[in-house]
C-alpha cells in the first residue's frame, strides 16, 4: 500500500527550508517567528563573511529576541512539526462529534 507523503502548508514549509539553508536551530526558528521576521529575507540578514560588521544570523536573532522579550530563549521550544500536530489535535477536539439529525433518526425506525 502506498503511503501518502505528509507535506507542510507553504507558510510553514518556508520556515523549515530557512532552518536548513541557514543552519538554524529550532530555538532560532521559534524566536524568529515570535519576532515576526520574514524567512524569505534571511539572505539579506545573514552574514556571508564579506560584511564583517554584521553578526551571524543566529546571534542576530538572539539579540533581537533578548531586546524585545528580555530573556535569552523561549520558555517552551516546539518544532514546526510539533506545533502543527498540536494544532491538528486541538482542532479535532473542538469539532463536535457528528450526531445524526432528527430526520435521519426517524428514518431508522
Amino acid at each position: 500500500m502506498a503511503h501518502k507523503k505528509k507535506t507542510l502548508p507553504l507558510k510553514f514549509q518556508v520556515w523549515v527550508d530557512a532552518r536548513k539553508r541557514f543552519r538554524l536551530s529550532h530555538d532560532h526558528i521559534q524566536m524568529a517567528r515570535e519576532l515576526g521576521l520574514n524567512p524569505k529575507k534571511f539572505g539579506s540578514l545573514a552574514n556571508h563573511g564579506q560584511e564583517r560588521w554584521k553578526s551571524p544570523l543566529p546571534i542576530f536573532i538572539e539579540d533581537l529576541y533578548f531586546e524585545r522579550f528580555g530573556r535569552e530563549r523561549p520558555e517552551i521550544v516546539m518544532t514546526i512539526e510539533q506545533m502543527l500536530e498540536k494544532k491538528r489535535i486541538k482542532k479535532q477536539e473542538r469539532a463536535p462529534a457528528k450526531e445524526p439529525s432528527v430526520n435521519e433518526a426517524k428514518d431508522e425506525f
